[in-house]
């Protein structure tokens, strides 16, 4: 036996007020967010909100001293996107319950909402983040920390 309109209309309206009220929820968890990353070297803590952008930076235990302008710069982006692709990903996880994709997007059937427009960029940080762990500079980051290591 099939549902009648009146019935899946309502069950409709009910499902949209849910979504709703849970993407207030995630509005509201986001809106305070925050996530704060050290550089490897830990010359510098970065804290970026939920949009991803930078609200703090610090220089840590005069260590930023001892570098150079590109290496205290490196270590500024580094931590900056490291930053970022956490954001990115926290927003990701709090947008994710709301329903799922097999791209593991979410997808509200019917809303019109491009969710990969949406949603896109902030995979794309998230990548970006996981690939900057290893860089070219690495390498020489090691060594000059490590040359004033006692071991």
């Amino acid at each position: 036996m099939s549902e009648s309109i009146k019935d899946r209309l309502a069950k409709a309206v009910a499902q949209l007020e849910e979504t709703k009220k849970a993407v207030a929820h995630a509005q509201e968890q986001l809106s305070t967010a925050s996530v704060t990353v050290r550089s490897r070297d830990r010359s510098v803590e970065v804290t970026v909100n939920a949009q991803g952008q930078l609200s703090e930076v610090k220089f840590l235990d005069g260590k930023y001293r001892s570098l150079g302008a590109s290496q205290l710069s490196a270590s500024v982006m580094e931590a900056a996107r490291q930053a970022q692709a956490r954001m990115a990903q926290t927003v990701l996880d709090t947008f994710r319950p709301l329903s799922e994709t097999a791209g593991g997007r979410p997808h509200i059937e019917g809303s019109g909402v491009d969710w990969d427009q949406i949603f896109g960029p902030l995979t794309d940080t998230v990548a970006r983040g996981a690939s900057a762990r290893g860089g070219a500079s690495d390498g020489l980051r090691d060594e000059i920390h490590e040359d004033g290591e006692k071991r």
